[in-house]
């Protein structure tokens, strides 16, 4: 199988994507994912300050597990990107979890 990359839609939203043949799993963009997630209209800037708070309190695992790869953007350029793959998007303790609680927060 050649090395994939499609979009896929989660709640109307865009969410890049890209399989890794050799671990044999999708990475999604994170800030696709905040984006489809959080409603923000600053995704970049919600990931950003996500991340720091993260770190802030223990250097969660989420944070650490997330990886860059080049993926297209918005302006048609190759550019890199935080990924993370399905465990990290879905497991309990991780990215959906820390949105919803920030989500929570900020109501």
């Amino acid at each position: 199988m050649k090395k994939e990359k499609r979009i896929a839609i989660f709640k109307g939203k865009k969410i890049r994507r890209q399989w890794n043949e050799k671990q044999e799993r999708w990475y999604f963009s994170v800030v696709d994912v905040v984006a489809a997630l959080s409603g923000s209209v600053s995704p970049q800037e919600y990931w950003r300050k996500l991340k720091e708070r993260l770190k802030k309190e223990g250097g969660d695992e989420t944070v650490t597990k997330c990886h860059a790869l080049k993926m297209l953007a918005a302006d048609g350029k190759m550019r890199l990107t935080d990924v993370a793959d399905t465990e990290i998007m879905l497991r309990k303790d991780g990215l959906r979890k820390n949105i919803k609680l920030k989500k929570e927060k900020l109501s």
